[in-house]
């Protein structure tokens, strides 16, 4: 059973729903798309191409976790965004994949914000480094649509707001530095299902839910 409608009732303007369907059988996605979903995250690519090739053709695929450059071939045909871009070998990789495919494929760059060192993406440093170097402008087929994060998994929702506000301050500092004329650097994905209400009010335009939409993991 999927609890669709409630979490959509709670989405505010200018706020997409990303529906984390990974670990969760194609049914469950059906169901969530016949209910007028089309956005949804995978974060394994082998689930994620299984699942392409099973379900309607006009699903935006978006790729949510850590992505292998050795993987970025298996997606490059098809994905929408990829939201989590933590290295410039990555992005060399997903621009090497977007030209043998002729496309221009949108990402995020991820930030490493929260406390645990399993994370990963850039630090603030490094992220503002890459970007200063601008090397990153030679890449005609990668498009950099905005940053992504996740917060310290932590109660302490005072940690989860800072850490949130912190992803909107460089973005902001981002766009008017390096993208002020480019209308594709729009997204701020952060948010998931315990604390998409903070990360809305700290400016997220995408938030990616899935427990609270499809109760909780089935393998």
């Amino acid at each position: 059973m999927v609890n669709l409608q409630a979490v959509k009732e709670q989405m505010r303007p200018g706020v997409a729903l990303v529906a984390v369907s990974k670990f969760h059988p194609a049914p469950l996605i059906e169901e969530a798309y016949h209910q007028g979903q089309r956005i949804f995250g995978e974060s394994r690519v082998q689930e994620l191409q299984a699942k392409h090739e099973a379900l309607p053709a006009d699903i935006e695929w978006h790729f949510i976790g850590h992505l292998q450059p050795n993987k970025v071939k298996y997606i490059a045909p098809y994905i929408s965004l990829i939201h989590a871009v933590d290295s410039e070998r990555l992005l060399s990789e997903i621009e090497k994949q977007g030209a043998k495919y002729q496309r221009v494929i949108p990402c995020l760059l991820e930030l490493h914000l929260a406390e645990e060192e399993t994370k990963y993406g850039f630090t603030p440093e490094a992220c503002s480094e890459m970007l200063e170097r601008g090397a990153w402008r030679e890449l005609k087929h990668v498009q950099i649509a905005g940053l992504m994060c996740m917060a310290t998994q932590t109660d302490d929702e005072a940690q989860v707001r800072r850490e949130f506000h912190t992803a909107l301050t460089l973005w902001q500092e981002y766009k008017q530095k390096y993208f002020a004329h480019d209308d594709a650097f729009k997204h701020r994905s952060w948010g998931m299902s315990h604390d998409y209400h903070i990360a809305m009010d700290e400016g997220a335009t995408l938030v990616r839910i899935g427990t609270a939409i499809f109760g909780e993991r089935e393998y």
